[in-house]
């Protein structure tokens, strides 16, 4: 059974696709009549968001706070490289109550 939240969905939907229709068709009318504002609004949208996309890409790296306190981490500093660390040998890791297989018989 589909709920009003579904049913509000679909409508936005299918507004969304009319106004593509819509727009498509009122473009391509424009080409039609030779009209230059047909191909220069739309170009100047596209070139106005991608403009739009770099500068917030630019303001969010010029703006990112580092956390400059505390120790770095790395190999055998802690968190999950200290599994991983490829300075320490299995014996060191392993604990003397498991049999890892290296018993030497």
């Amino acid at each position: 059974m589909a709920t009003p939240a579904d049913d509000r969905s679909r409508m936005l939907g299918g507004a969304v696709a009319f106004g593509a229709v819509l727009a498509g068709l009122l473009f391509l009318v424009g080409i039609a009549k030779e009209n230059w504002w047909a191909l220069a609004v739309p170009v100047a949208v596209l070139v106005l968001f991608v403009l739009g996309l770099v500068f917030w890409i630019g303001w969010t790296i010029l703006t990112v706070q580092i956390e400059a306190e505390g120790a770095e981490l790395g190999a055998g500093t802690g968190g999950a490289g200290a599994a991983t660390s490829s300075r320490e040998t299995p014996a060191e890791t392993s604990d003397p109550g498991v049999d890892t297989g290296d018993s030497g018989s």
